[in-house]
């Protein structure tokens, strides 16, 4: 399944600036690991040690929140839009 990836300003370095790529993989879990094949070193942004999604980063197949989902499991169904979306912090003082 092949399926858009929205990159953030802030992972775009290794996109060579692009703020979308393509990537392949019927799951989330496989778009990751697809995504970091062609962008090494993305996928350690978005994932932690265990392979887990880092707290701080918010992830979505079309406008599903994955957290609320399967996770990592996610299906990715092709043509499929893929949001990292990394948490903003701070708040009204």
């Amino acid at each position: 399944m092949s399926v858009t990836v929205r990159i953030p300003t802030i992972l775009r370095t290794y996109t060579d600036g692009r703020s979308e790529v393509t990537a392949e993989g019927g799951t989330l879990q496989e778009v990751l690991a697809d995504l970091d094949r062609n962008h090494q070193g993305i996928a350690a942004r978005v994932l932690d040690e265990d392979g887990k999604l880092r707290r701080f980063v918010n992830v979505y197949v079309n406008d599903d929140d994955v957290r609320f989902t399967e996770g990592l499991a996610t299906p990715t169904p092709d043509g499929a839009g893929v949001s990292i979306i990394p948490a903003v912090a701070g708040g009204a003082r």
